[in-house]
């Protein structure tokens, strides 16, 4: 297990949605300062994965639900100059980088008191969602092994073909790993029965990860905030935390319709959700590009053993 940190320059870059559960404190921030809304994902970062009812299954949705997660693609780092979010105001734009933030969500003279009585509560932990709180390495490998059952097709076990079924988008697996296709149309809809089949494995995703309501338990005793990142939907990210029993850890998530374009975006969001500046938090990660973008937010990261060698 890891722990670094390192502290990057600032520069500009796009503003999330306006956050409901936003902790920041009025007084550190301008009264007129908005987050508007990014622009939309483009279509071919985006998978719409549709379940069938049919069964009296209480985890059954109708026909009609659509549920929108973005997973089986390759996001970017992020933060790689400190950029964060920009907001545009009458007397003109106003950079809220990283630097920024680690300037503003600086403690209170209260907070640097209780701080000092109790140390821990000063740091906030971000937990990403993937490989850290669930199982997902798992649901992926599974997804594709019976999207190649029904279609009658090889999957080669060898490590670089598991690399890139885990790794890489469903786009470069499918033309360029698998080889599985041509035509555009027949693209999409390999693409989309690979979401429905991913979607069905998700609502049986019932445990966490081995170890971690324990570690959760403990920084819960000692009133460390927490916070969830992901890239999927956010219905879907808390109902899977219900089933797991992990709700009340949690005082911040982000999700889909945080509107982050990079995984340090969302870390950031995570940051400012928690009130707690960039170089005080600790991102849990297991994936290589989480990790630089936790290093290039100033924040420290603990490197969780999983499929990438050291």
């Amino acid at each position: 297990m890891d722990c670094c940190c390192c502290f990057r320059s600032s520069s500009s870059f796009t503003i999330p949605p306006p956050i409901p559960a936003l902790s920041l404190r009025a007084s550190q921030l301008p009264p007129n300062l908005r987050f508007p809304r990014l622009r939309p994902c483009s279509v071919g970062r985006r998978v719409v994965a549709r379940r069938a009812s049919g069964s009296g299954d209480k985890d059954a949705v109708n026909e009609s639900s659509i549920v929108s997660v973005k997973f089986f693609v390759e996001e970017e780092i992020g933060a790689e100059y400190g950029e964060g979010f920009v907001t545009f105001r009458m007397d003109g734009p106003l950079k809220v980088d990283v630097d920024y933030l680690n300037n503003k969500l600086q403690e209170c003279f209260l907070q640097r008191i209780r701080h000092a009585m109790k140390p821990d509560e000063a740091f906030g932990l971000i937990f990403s969602w993937d490989n850290v709180v669930a199982d997902t390495r798992s649901l992926k490998l599974d997804a594709w092994r019976q999207l190649a059952l029904e279609e009658g097709k090889d999957l080669l076990g060898d490590g670089h073909v598991q690399r890139n079924l885990l790794q890489a988008s469903a786009d470069h697996v499918l033309r360029k790993v698998l080889c599985w296709v041509g035509e555009e149309s027949e693209l999409e809809r390999l693409k989309s029965r690979l979401a429905e089949l991913y979607y069905e494995n998700f609502l049986k995703l019932e445990a966490p990860m081995d170890g971690l309501k324990d570690w959760l338990d403990a920084v819960h005793t000692a009133g460390i905030p927490c916070a969830v990142v992901s890239s999927i939907e956010r219905r879907c990210l808390v109902e899977a935390l219900n089933r797991m029993g992990l709700t009340k850890y949690f005082q911040a998530i982000v999700s889909e319709e945080d509107g982050m374009d990079s995984i340090a975006h969302r870390f950031l969001s995570a940051a400012i959700k928690l009130d707690r500046k960039p170089s005080k938090c600790v991102v849990f990660e297991d994936d290589p590009r989480g990790i630089a973008a936790a290093h290039n937010c100033t924040m420290m990261a603990v490197a969780l053993i999983g499929p990438h060698p050291a």
